[in-house]
């Protein structure tokens, strides 16, 4: 839920300034560097229990830096181009999706029926979505854009799990790198575009850049990893449906967004699929524990 407010926040920082979205996401990785680097420093001091080699640990930093930035950069851009229900349903309803076929296709993991199902919803969501908006509520662009930003996401989830979860990774350090390429990366960009913005509400946009950096990144990112580290991934994926459906709430009820038929019924078809596809993956994790307990 926590994350489902950057979006709003987001929306809020566009209307009163001319902030662009990649010199937004610049301040988040520094923001976010700077209270994970602290949170490093005052935690307390652990045994190193590292086992990952050199070379996969500069894969993991690197694919995470560069997935992260393109993950929370194109999504700014979708919600300051479609608007933030939109957006975020569409980011975060094609990115399980997205994760599901990649899998299929690098790592050989089965789909089964219930996988080529939420496929095909998604991509009828979708389509209900850009098919059957306004034009004013609903911009192709900005689809495009959150389908982008649900590419860097899936591709995050992927490495992690191609690379293995072996206990010897720190996510809140592997998180602050992460934050750190994002930034040096977003830099020139972020600059080109405008790292100082111009507003009249100077001080609303400060806060809302400190709160961006810490609520939803640096505290978001702390939970999320503490909460995934103790459930089932397909647990995941049902309680991540709490962030489109939190920043649909804000966007009609703070920033009175107008949701249109087209759209609700897109955004249903979308939280279904990612619903159908967890309680798939349950299964398919339930059936192959049966297997295994069954005597050769």
């Amino acid at each position: 839920m926590a994350w489902g407010t950057a979006g709003a926040a987001a929306s809020l920082i566009f209307r009163v300034s001319d902030l662009g979205p990649l010199a937004l996401s610049f301040w988040r990785c520094v923001g976010g560097l700077v209270l994970l680097l602290a949170a490093l420093v005052l935690r307390p001091r652990r045994a190193a229990v590292s086992a990952e080699s050199r070379r996969r640990r500069l894969l993991r930093i690197l694919g995470t830096g560069v997935g992260l930035t393109l993950f929370q950069s194109a999504y700014f851009a979708a919600v300051e181009a479609t608007g933030l229900a939109v957006g975020t349903v569409v980011t975060l309803g094609a990115g399980p999706v997205l994760i599901a076929v990649g899998a299929r296709l690098t790592m050989g993991e089965r789909l089964g029926g219930g996988g080529l199902a939420a496929v095909l919803g998604a991509l009828a969501g979708l389509a209900v979505l850009v098919l059957g908006g306004e034009g004013a509520a609903v911009r192709p662009v900005g689809v495009a854009l959150a389908l982008l930003s649900a590419s860097g996401y899936a591709a995050i989830t992927l490495l992690t799990r191609w690379l293995g979860r072996d206990g010897g990774s720190d996510p809140l350090a592997t998180s602050a790198w992460a934050f750190g390429i994002g930034a040096l990366g977003l830099l020139p960009m972020a600059a080109a575009e405008g790292l100082v913005p111009h507003t009249a509400d100077a001080a609303q946009v400060v806060w809302l850049l400190v709160y961006v950096a810490a609520v939803p990144t640096a505290l978001a990112y702390a939970l999320y990893f503490a909460g995934a580290a103790a459930v089932r991934a397909a647990t995941v994926s049902v309680i991540m449906l709490l962030e489109p459906v939190s920043a649909a709430v804000i966007a009609v009820v703070v920033l009175r967004e107008q949701l249109t038929a087209a759209t609700v019924a897109g955004t249903l078809l979308l939280l279904a699929a990612v619903a159908g596809l967890a309680v798939a993956e349950t299964r398919n994790a339930a059936s192959a524990r049966r297997r295994a307990a069954v005597p050769a």
